[in-house]
């Protein structure tokens, strides 16, 4: 344990997050998503986890995890199919935690489910969680962080 630091996040995944770069991608998956292959393609190569809810997981990533100022698509949620403008309740509550990291309103842009593991192929890392509810697939962009000011 870490003092200000959230447990879930474990060596592993701190270790992503700190390597990542500015415009690097990260992937938070539901337990249904094929995170084993889809993180064999990524840069880290295996699939991380954090064991909770995805809400819950994307509150402690996004401690740490600075969102890309610079792009409209630095948080994102895979579509249900068919209805891209469905938004179920794990979308809204990740939808909440993004909105209280960032401390105002951040639009999560939907991307359609194969266009989204196309971009899960291609982020950083993919950390899966034991979310159970369909749909609980998000990917974010990693921002930067300014200086301190002299």
């Amino acid at each position: 344990m870490l003092k200000g630091i959230d447990p879930l996040l474990n060596a592993d995944v701190l270790r992503a997050l700190r390597a990542m770069g500015h415009g690097d991608d990260l992937i938070i998956a539901d337990t249904n998503f094929p995170s084993d292959s889809v993180a064999r393609q990524t840069v880290i190569g295996k699939v991380l986890r954090i064991d909770a809810p995805c809400a819950r997981a994307v509150r402690a990533v996004l401690s740490v995890y600075p969102l890309d100022t610079f792009v409209d698509d630095a948080a994102a949620r895979m579509e249900v199919v068919g209805e891209p403008n469905t938004i179920l309740p794990v979308a809204a509550e990740v939808q909440a935690e993004i909105d209280a990291a960032e401390g105002k309103s951040w639009p999560m842009i939907s991307i359609e489910r194969y266009a989204f593991y196309e971009r899960a192929k291609k982020a950083y890392c993919v950390i899966q969680t034991h979310e159970r509810r369909f749909y609980g697939c998000f990917a974010f962009r990693k921002g930067v962080i300014p200086p301190d000011t002299v």
